[in-house]
């Protein structure tokens, strides 16, 4: 649950038609991908199997509330509903093909930052909430464990975890992880995130039950406490690799 307590700078969202269809595209697809009738989905997320065909249609204006559920019952994050597919995939993500959504009961913003199609672990997504705003989201849970984080940029809020309340103000980052219960992950990295990868095997074992760094490197070509590809661990020499521990 999210509350917030200031207000935030107003950002323009598309045409409500359009990010509708959007919406349905994504929710279709991934139902499709999945071989999951409407009766399937409607039991693996809470939401009635007549809700879903209007979100598939784009008749209706979900909420987030809703949409967090249809997106646990698919096994993947809410950010993934709001994806859209790019004419020039790659790394880079300009402002203005970032898609924003505005949720009709909070009237919370929200905006997909990073490239969808780009081979990365990490997706960033930028929130914000109206003066008094408040969502309460309560859906199932994705496949694979998400590590979450919270960095709040400007305001006041306050995060119920269950019993207990986080207050955070500008500049606070809250991991959620540890609060969610998530003692251990699978944790998959790509280039430089492959060394952010092979960084958290080698300090938090404990916490790692497996562990993919695809070409891990630096932008300086090496590793910080590593060294160069083929001066240090098999891991980097081979640039793929699966850690398994029990």
């Amino acid at each position: 649950m999210l509350d917030n307590h200031s207000s935030m700078t107003e950002q323009a969202v598309p045409d409500l038609d359009d990010i509708n269809r959007r919406i349905a595209h994504r929710v279709a697809a991934l139902r499709a991908e999945r071989a999951l009738s409407l009766d399937a989905l409607a039991t693996r997320s809470g939401v009635s199997r007549s809700t879903i065909s209007l979100i598939e249609r784009g008749e209706t204006s979900a909420t987030a509330v809703v949409l967090e559920k249809i997106a646990g019952g698919l096994g993947v994050a809410l950010a993934t509903l709001f994806e859209v597919e790019r004419a020039a995939p790659g790394p880079l993500m300009r402002r203005a093909e970032q898609t924003a959504w505005r949720d009709p009961a909070s009237g919370y913003l929200r905006r997909n930052v990073s490239p969808p199609d780009y081979a990365s672990p990490l997706r960033i997504v930028e929130v914000e909430f109206p003066a008094g705003g408040r969502v309460v989201l309560e859906g199932a849970t994705p496949s694979g464990a998400i590590d979450e984080q919270i960095w709040v940029l400007e305001g006041v809020m306050t995060l119920t975890l269950g019993d207990v309340s986080h207050r955070l103000e500008a500049g606070d980052c809250l991991a959620l992880a540890d609060q969610l219960g998530w003692a251990r992950f699978h944790v998959l990295g790509h280039s430089m995130t492959g060394m952010v990868t092979e960084r958290l095997a080698a300090d938090a074992p404990h916490r790692v039950t497996s562990a993919v760094a695809v070409c891990p490197v630096s932008a300086a070509g090496e590793v910080p406490g590593y060294g160069r590809p083929g001066q240090g661990t098999t891991l980097i020499h081979l640039c793929l690799d699966v850690r398994r521990r029990s």
